[in-house]
């Protein structure tokens, strides 16, 4: 296949490399933007989930490109930790505890944020039922943390998964915000599940105080949700968003698009701090997997050195073979 066998699969992969993102995720945030003009007037700005960063490379962009540096503030969420972005503040935290909404508001010196974004995901499972329960937690969890965050009237974007059960998320959204779409980007790929809420102006119902008693809104499905009609069921607005003419994220393109100039093969923008491959990597570039030559010698330092966790291990295992 090739080093280059992804960048042809897919563009948007090939054109964040070219334009210096971390992800291809960002071109979703910008044409969500292109469609409904988030960035207009934001100066705070939280970014949920948001490893690697390039929803806050996005924001640092727009947002400090837009008006003064230091009237602008942006703060990331994430529980993994993520390389250093300009303009952006880090918290390592968990977005279902208070500590996290309260060192928020701390970075923003007492003020709420007038944009909250989450394209957070789990680890798809191919179950789709599962996926989209577990998604659905999630996005309940930092519409929990946005209530605390979030100034009346501001914005809030987050990643969907529509499934038969969505309907329910629109329901409970509706509560907080006036106008709630669902909309779908041109770079998100048609064979994905995935969308994107667009939740305009909150405005929370009367006398209500944020809690994270129930961090995720935990209430029970109710299977008949779906046969509901009329003011009982909210139906909720879906929107496919980005220029007809941009590119397909579903179609292949040759690596060469502009004629005059060849095609390079460009590394990601931001590698992984600390991925879950880590330590596999490590092994395999001290030649501690199996091979050809000593299979059952490389193979059992290996597993040593993967269960013990222990250089010395490591070591050891390598003095062994040598």
């Amino acid at each position: 296949m090739g080093r280059s066998s992804k960048d042809k699969r897919d563009i948007y992969y090939r054109l964040a490399k070219e334009e210096g993102w971390r992800a291809r995720s960002a071109f979703k945030l910008l044409q969500l933007d292109e469609e409904f003009s988030l960035f207009k007037g934001v100066s705070h700005a939280v970014d949920l989930c948001a490893a690697p960063g390039s929803w806050s490379q996005v924001l640092s962009r727009k947002l400090r490109g837009k008006g003064s540096s230091e009237e602008v503030k942006i703060v990331a969420v994430d529980l993994q930790a993520m390389a250093p972005l300009p303009g952006v503040t880090q918290i390592q935290g968990d977005i279902t505890k208070i500590s996290t909404a309260q060192e928020i508001i701390r970075h923003f010196e007492g003020q709420s944020a007038d944009l909250v974004v989450c394209d957070g995901a789990p680890d798809v499972t191919g179950l789709h039922d599962v996926d989209e329960y577990i998604q659905a937690q999630l996005l309940l969890a930092a519409l929990n943390i946005t209530t605390h965050v979030l100034k009346p009237g501001g914005n809030f974007v987050a990643k969907i998964f529509r499934g038969k059960d969505v309907t329910l998320l629109y329901s409970q959204l509706k509560i907080f915000f006036t106008s709630v779409t669902c909309a779908k980007p041109r770079s998100s790929r048609n064979s994905s599940i995935e969308a994107f809420v667009v939740c305009q102006n909150y405005s929370p119902p009367e006398e209500y105080v944020p809690n994270m008693s129930n961090p995720l809104l935990d209430h029970s499905y109710d299977v008949d949700f779906n046969q509901l009609e009329g003011p009982n069921r909210i139906i909720v607005p879906f929107l496919a968003c980005g220029d007809l003419s941009a590119f397909d994220s579903d179609r292949t393109y040759p690596l060469q698009l502009d004629s005059s100039k060849e095609y390079q093969y460009l590394p990601p923008t931001q590698p992984p701090i600390q991925p879950p491959y880590q330590q596999a990597c490590h092994l395999r570039k001290n030649k501690l997997l199996a091979n050809e030559d000593s299979p059952s010698v490389f193979l059992d330092g290996a597993l040593s050195a993967m269960s013990l966790g222990n250089s010395e291990v490591t070591d050891r295992t390598t003095q062994g073979t040598s």
